[in-house]
């Protein structure tokens, strides 16, 4: 496995007096998806962001993306970046969107000072996992912290590993880790706010062991993390919880802020998509971790944007100003 330095995304020159056909926001798998796949069909298209990667930059090593195996995220992003590059498809990037406005066509307005505009718009601008916020949980992150069961759960088989949170997320981790992990230990801060069927299913689960009103006061370790020291409310005592990972499963925080009042978003600020990754507004779509498909995954934020991108051209087609 090579790991790769990653090369920074050469800034397209860019006249601002263009309109464009296709705009992706966001340098992670979605945006360069849907910019690759918008180029590919003859749009004038733009990619924009600011760090090339998105979320990927937040893991270490992925192994359920089809074709590549077990693999360095830094690779899988030079990867990435290569084939964008091999295509010609021009990227703007290292600035950050200050406003997005509807009028006849889509105005981003940029931290450089100058605005683009174009037919339609991909925001693929992601999100990032709710975080406990105590110490070790960054020194540690990667290292037997993760806020990814689908992705990281197999390199825990056979082993010890705690899950945060008790809602539904956090209970469906639990369920799926007790198939693969030796032990399971859910740690909750307060009682359960899942489902109680899925609650009885694991109370059913001789491998699993739950600790409720118990909140999490630092994940230690030494090279990889070690265990976690908890605070039982009840009792007022502390004690340390031996593991070799934790799964912390406490929400998602999507970077849907730049689309409120105008998008429709769900309660948990997620914007709403139909199955061609279509929002309410006209030629707005919107892909991965951004949106309400609750399965946020590498492989699946890449398919929408490739969604995105050949609705984005029929809806042009139809339109008849491409």
């Amino acid at each position: 496995m090579f790991n790769f330095q990653i090369e920074k995304p050469k800034t397209a020159p860019v006249d601002y007096q263009t309109l464009y056909d296709f705009i992706a926001l966001g340098l992670g798998p979605a945006g360069m998806n849907g910019a690759l796949y918008a180029k590919r069909k003859g749009l004038k298209t733009l990619l924009v962001g600011y760090d090339l990667g998105g979320q990927l930059n937040n893991t270490s090593d992925v192994d359920n993306y089809l074709g590549l195996g077990n693999i360095d995220a830094s690779d899988m992003i030079h990867k990435f970046n290569t084939h964008i590059k091999e295509l010609e498809v021009p990227i703007l990037s290292e600035v950050k969107v200050i406003s997005i406005q509807k009028y006849e066509h889509f105005e981003i307005a940029l931290d450089n000072g100058e605005t683009l505009k174009t037919k339609t718009l991909l925001y693929a601008f992601g999100g990032n996992p709710r975080k406990l916020g105590v110490p070790g949980e960054y020194e540690f992150a990667s290292k037997g912290v993760s806020y990814c069961v689908t992705c990281d759960a197999p390199f825990f088989k056979q082993r010890h590993v705690i899950v945060a949170g008790g809602g539904n997320s956090a209970l469906d981790a639990a369920i799926d880790l007790a198939r693969l992990a030796s032990k399971v230990t859910i740690v909750h801060r307060s009682q359960f706010k899942g489902d109680q069927t899925t609650v009885n299913q694991l109370k059913k689960m001789p491998n699993v062991e739950m600790f409720l009103e118990t909140q999490i006061l630092e994940v230690k370790g030494e090279i990889t993390m070690t265990g976690v020291q908890v605070l039982d409310k009840k009792t007022k005592t502390e004690r340390f919880i031996e593991a070799d990972g934790i799964f912390i499963e406490i929400g998602h925080i999507p970077n849907s802020n730049l689309l409120e009042g105008l998008a429709n978003l769900n309660n948990s600020k997620e914007i709403i998509v139909d199955r061609f990754q279509q929002t309410n507004i006209e030629g707005l779509y919107a892909a991965g971790d951004v949106t309400d498909n609750p399965n946020k995954q590498i492989i699946i934020a890449a398919s929408e944007g490739a969604v995105a991108a050949l609705m984005a051209t029929s809806y042009i087609n139809q339109k008849g100003d491409k």
